[in-house]
């Protein structure tokens, strides 16, 4: 038994949208909602990492660790008889050494994250465009023979022939790779 594919809780749009604004606000909301599934679906050490390179990714963060260094500098220098991190600092040293592998870290786990949600989009993207381009290619196929049927064509369109050519991905990526090749001679 063969399932009949139910319309896209947001395909009811098209057909009541009053302008091109309401489309895109519609598909807007609908990346949205696919963000926020996304988003569910992560790790508590995601969450954590995102949030602490978040944070640090603001001036104010730079701002307070200059103010905090250079006070501890002055304390450690002229502040007090017995400075427990005297001249070179090296506790000072370790602290921001061990702070910036922390933090290199929590921005390579966020960033990963980020590349997982982008080559998900980007799989996204590639299987809307070839759903596109098989739509297109049987438009087109249907315009010919419409275009037959009431007298407008006489003779077979090449043109048409070649364009409405299944898209292989393979094959196009083969002839990308070719092409770059040949510019580079």
């Amino acid at each position: 038994m063969t399932e009949t594919p139910r319309p896209h809780r947001h395909a009811h749009l098209y057909s009541t949208a009053r302008n091109v604004a309401d489309v895109t606000r519609e598909n807007v909301k609908a990346m949205r909602e696919l963000d926020e599934l996304e988003n569910a679906k992560r790790g508590w050490s995601d969450r954590i990492a995102d949030l602490l390179a978040r944070a640090c990714g603001h001036i104010s963060f730079a701002i307070v660790h200059a103010i905090a260094f250079g006070a501890w500098m002055v304390w450690n220098t002229w502040g007090t008889d017995n400075p427990p991190d005297p001249y070179p600092f090296t506790l000072l040293t370790l602290w921001a050494s061990a702070e910036g592998i922390f933090l290199m870290s929590f921005i390579l786990i966020s960033q990963n994250y980020q590349g997982r949600i982008a080559d998900r989009r980007n799989q996204l993207d590639l299987q809307i465009n070839l759903l596109a381009e098989q739509e297109n290619s049987k438009m087109l196929l249907l315009l010919e023979e419409i275009a037959r049927k009431v007298g407008a064509l006489h003779d077979e369109d090449r043109e048409v022939d070649v364009l409405v050519q299944a898209t292989e991905p393979e094959k196009l990526a083969e002839q990308i790779d070719e092409a770059y090749r040949e510019q580079g001679k």
